[in-house]
């Protein structure tokens, strides 16, 4: 890994002797080859401690509201808006209140009040079979609701937090009635009942079983780099559209973070929080991670630059949760399973 940000460029907000006492400890939905290392070369810049808890990320947010204000986690790290709005509704998190953090990453990508930011970010665009499909005859997510595409598209289960972000974002863009009628048309064009993962569906559409499919960018990471033969083979049949270019652009969600409500080191659990959006340390992160820098200046990956430049929609990540429980109902009645 590369030497991260030195010392110096790190706001420390306590002494020497306090930060060297410290021990954070850290609950992550993020497995620890994804985080660890990063957690590893602060401690040795910092001399800060960091215990680190990785899990399921529902289990270890039932975990914390049970441990309540005993809870030893100063930090809580886990994936998609969606779970971010629902750990901050069940009162897990106090407001970040560091300003040199804030001002890092876009507003956009704060929760509510504060109460968590975004370390990285994935797209959810749509990915079609090279050999079978002109991409000029796809326009955006709204494509997939066309007579053209019946028994053409895969796409994962409604339950799936990424496809219920997805659906709560065009709610805010759309409306309701239209976003419906969409997913009315999307359930219509499934080539098959929804199984599997994100891999799963781009699989599904080098195999033939369905031309188009909606996935995250970093499973197709993984894909491509994979020590699976068979993966890369799969990923090189498939290409990337990216949807509504001339509108909102295509849908991103985060992995994000925040300080929990009984923290018991807030000063030095800030400090981390600015460690990891360092430049240095989001170039790691977000390349470990197949994913793009929350912090706008800092550079792509090779991957993610070999995918090319592409409209993000900057809707306002609180969105996604407050229209989650919308959008899982209007999905229930479309029939998507």
């Amino acid at each position: 890994m590369q030497k991260l940000l030195s010392l110096s460029a790190v706001a420390l907000a306590c002494s020497a002797t306090l930060a060297q006492a410290a021990t954070l400890n850290v609950y992550s939905a993020r497995k620890e080859a994804l985080i660890k290392p990063v957690l590893e070369q602060f401690t040795e810049q910092t001399g800060i401690e960091v215990r680190l808890l990785t899990g399921n990320g529902n289990a270890l947010l039932a975990r914390l509201e049970n441990e309540g204000e005993n809870s030893p986690a100063d930090l809580f790290l886990t994936v998609d808006a969606g779970n971010l709005h629902r750990a901050a509704e069940a009162g897990i998190f106090q407001p970040i209140t560091n300003d040199e953090v804030l001002k890092q990453v876009p507003s956009y990508l704060h929760g509510s009040d504060n109460l968590w930011i975004g370390l990285s970010l994935r797209a959810r665009p749509i990915f079609y079979a090279k050999d079978r499909v002109d991409p000029t005859t796809l326009k955006g997510y709204e494509s997939l609701a066309d007579a053209a595409w019946e028994n053409k598209v895969c796409i994962r289960s409604s339950d799936n937090i990424y496809n219920q972000s997805l659906t709560a974002a065009l709610i805010e863009h759309w409306g309701e009635a239209k976003t419906e009628t969409w997913v009315e048309g999307l359930v219509s064009n499934f080539a098959r009942p929804p199984v599997g993962g994100d891999r799963d569906q781009i699989k599904a559409v080098a195999a033939g079983i369905c031309d188009v499919a909606v996935a995250n960018t970093y499973y197709f990471g993984l894909m491509q780099t994979s020590s699976d033969a068979e993966e890369r083979a799969a990923a090189e049949k498939v290409s990337i559209f990216w949807p509504n270019q001339d509108e909102f652009g295509t849908h991103v969600n985060v992995s994000g973070i925040g300080l929990t409500q009984h923290a018991k080191n807030k000063a030095e659990a800030e400090q981390l929080i600015a460690f990891l959006l360092s430049p240095e340390a989001q170039a790691w992160y977000a390349a470990t991670n197949n994913e793009y820098p929350a912090v706008t200046d800092v550079e792509w990956s090779e991957t993610l630059q070999a995918w090319g430049e592409f409209k993000m929609d900057d809707l306002e990540m609180r969105y996604l949760g407050e229209n989650n429980a919308d959008a899982v109902k209007l999905m229930n009645r479309a029939g998507w399973r």
